[in-house]
């Protein structure tokens, strides 16, 4: 009955070589994080641990063999990639050939919003910091999806749930969600087809480049359900459901709607109060057409027979979640001001949409981007595959704050914020104080020289006088927090002191 959840984004980030279209992306974006670690003092000795890792145990039981898996694939290999890890709990590194920042563990989808948004702040450090080197021609970060010659990019969102649950349950019940909730969270896209050869507006960023319902892959073959099974805690109680299918969002209400959404759909999911019903028929070429139509009018098949569009799909959604929260199914609710506020604002995002679009263009990506481009298209008589339009779909996901169209309306008072400049500020450095990221971010601040590397469910030590490095493991993504442990930071200023107090030697 609630939005509280142990939850995180992970958003790569296209970028681009000023007057160079053909550099190698893997070196600007290993420059973007260098030039960050460097001058923040993280290129200390703390490295990412990988040890246990395993992007290819499959929910459905199994584990893909290494020689199966495609190279990207393995993300639990060091490749020698920049790689840091922030104090704010955040992992920001190289995937392959995008600069990726992955957001500490949340308890809330504002949470989740806050340090994403504060990502978006080191990245563009970073690429500002990278652009001042001596011979750089200059570095551009984008927060979008695609590069319109066939390549995407992702922006994915993980949600801690519990092990018991059915995966088949998982798969039966979000497949319409995820299909259907595009009409609140897309990001806009100029351009149809993965390569962008068909003229035209869509709604979502990413849908073109997802082939199947559910498996494994992220960057071939894409599914709407991703069964990657790497928890990062105790795989005995949980599961970490690995959300591929999103856009990367820069307005805050989209990204909040988003997380606040999923994370009612998997409360029920895990209280089973949904029932069958909603099944899609063919449900990747309903994702399709759903974002191929702006009008928010075409109706996709279900596996019943009937017919219904993504609208109604949201309302059924909503109506049960409305419900399952009136009821309290899972009693008291510790984030309620959350839970109504992401119902009531679900609810006039869905009535407003079904009136006229437009009246969310200052609340929502997509059509605060079709806003821009039909003014565009009426002032100079531009057909929908014009290059300036292009440009417009490209500029307005500019992470530089002079130059992002988003960031303008933003300054003009025509896009809405949840958040403020001073909390996101925060965040670049300071870390969650409810989940075991606390623990994380504190001790890279306090003892950075003493951290030999970490991971999302460890803190790895070395500590003098001892042989071998020297593990506390964080497998449970509640505890660490500044309430269990900010009383030993204050009592003790040194590793070793913390190290002996939490394994009481």
């Amino acid at each position: 009955m609630t939005v509280r959840r142990v939850m995180g984004s992970e958003v790569e980030y296209g970028i681009s070589v000023k007057g160079q279209p053909t550099a190698n992306q893997m070196v600007a974006s290993t420059q973007v994080v260098n030039a960050y670690a460097s001058a923040h003092g993280l290129t200390r000795r703390a490295r990412w641990d990988f040890e246990e890792e395993n992007p290819l145990r499959d929910a459905r039981g199994f584990d893909l063999s290494r020689d199966r898996a495609d190279p990207t694939q393995l993300t639990d290999e060091d490749l020698g990639l920049a790689n840091v890890i922030l104090t704010n709990g955040a992992r920001l590194y190289v995937d392959h050939a995008h600069p990726e920042y992955s957001t500490p563990e949340c308890t809330n989808p504002r949470d989740v919003v806050l340090w994403e948004k504060a990502g978006e702040l080191v990245m563009q450090r970073g690429a500002d910091l990278a652009s001042q080197l001596p011979g750089s021609p200059g570095l551009l970060l984008y927060k979008n999806n695609v590069d319109n010659k066939g390549a995407s990019y992702g922006a994915h969102e993980n949600y801690l749930m519990r092990r018991d649950v059915p995966f088949g349950a998982i798969v039966e019940h979000l497949t319409p969600f995820f299909v259907s909730r595009q009409v609140v969270c897309g990001a806009g896209r100029v351009g149809r087809q993965q390569d962008g050869s068909e003229s035209g507006f869509q709604i979502s960023q990413r849908a073109d480049y997802f082939e199947v319902g559910v498996g494994l892959e992220t960057t071939l073959k894409r599914p709407i359900i991703n069964t990657r099974d790497e928890p990062h805690a105790d795989p005995s109680k949980y599961r970490r459901l690995h959300v591929i299918i999103g856009d990367a969002n820069m307005s805050e209400i989209a990204a909040y709607l988003k997380l606040g959404t999923t994370a009612l759909v998997l409360a029920m999911i895990e209280a089973g109060f949904l029932r069958s019903g909603l099944e899609l028929a063919q449900p990747v070429n309903a994702l399709h057409a759903i974002s191929h139509d702006a009008s928010l009018t075409t109706a996709v098949e279900l596996a019943d027979g009937r017919t219904i569009t993504a609208l109604d799909l949201q309302w059924a959604y909503l109506e049960k979640a409305k419900t399952f929260v009136e009821q309290g199914h899972d009693g008291e609710d510790p984030a309620a001001g959350q839970t109504k506020d992401v119902l009531d604002r679900w609810e006039s995002v869905l009535t407003r949409l079904a009136e006229d679009a437009f009246q969310l263009r200052d609340e929502l990506d997509w059509v605060a981007k079709l806003a821009l481009l039909e003014s565009y298209r009426e002032r100079d008589g531009l057909d929908w595959d014009h290059a300036k339009l292009h440009l417009v779909d490209l500029q307005y996901a500019d992470l530089r704050p002079e130059k992002g169209l988003y960031h303008r309306l933003v300054r003009s008072g025509r896009m809405k914020r949840l958040l403020s400049d001073t909390e996101v500020e925060r965040a670049v450095t300071q870390p969650p104080d409810d989940t075991r990221a606390y623990f994380r971010g504190q001790c890279l601040t306090r003892y950075p020289e003493a951290v030999a590397a970490a991971s999302w469910d460890s803190v790895i030590f070395d500590l003098p006088g001892r042989d071998t490095l020297q593990r506390i493991p964080t497998m449970e993504p509640l505890r660490g927090t500044r309430e269990h442990v900010g009383g030993l930071f204050e009592a003790h200023d040194t590793a070793q002191g913390l190290f002996d107090a939490i394994t009481g030697r």
